[in-house]
């Protein structure tokens, strides 16, 4: 189930990266169209514009990111922040409803949860008999 765990990490930083990644794009090509347009007027607007929706994109890729941080390092809060991302995510159809049902299978199996309960603060890991 460890490999299934590192799985969902991973994917999980890529879809962080990739909604980064998209955020910087819409930010230049909204704002650039503005900027190429030569009006000040249509500058000022496309920027703001560029500012809110690459900004709310940002805002919905570092959970990801820190989610699948969390699960990588084997961070007991990194289960809980799964599960509520992979709930999430389920909205995101096709692709995304796929991986939540999957996250979810993962993270919500009995293995997964006594993986995670092994883990101390401060990253010792008790042996339980």
């Amino acid at each position: 189930m460890e490999s299934h765990i590192k799985i969902v990490g991973i994917i999980n930083v890529a879809f962080g990266v990739l909604g980064l990644m998209a955020a910087a794009i819409v930010f230049v090509a909204v704002a650039g169209g503005g900027i190429l347009s030569g009006d000040p007027e249509a500058i000022t607007i496309t920027s703001i514009v560029a500012v809110v929706i690459s900004g709310i994109i940002t805002i919905f890729a570092i959970p990801e990111l820190i989610t699948g941080w969390g699960l990588l390092k084997m961070k007991s809060w990194g289960r809980l922040l799964g599960i509520i991302i992979a709930i999430l995510d389920l909205l995101k159809f096709p692709i995304g409803t796929a991986f939540g049902i999957y996250a979810l299978w993962v993270l919500m199996n009995e293995e997964t949860e006594k993986l995670f309960k092994k883990q101390q603060p401060g990253g010792i890991v008790v042996e339980q008999s």
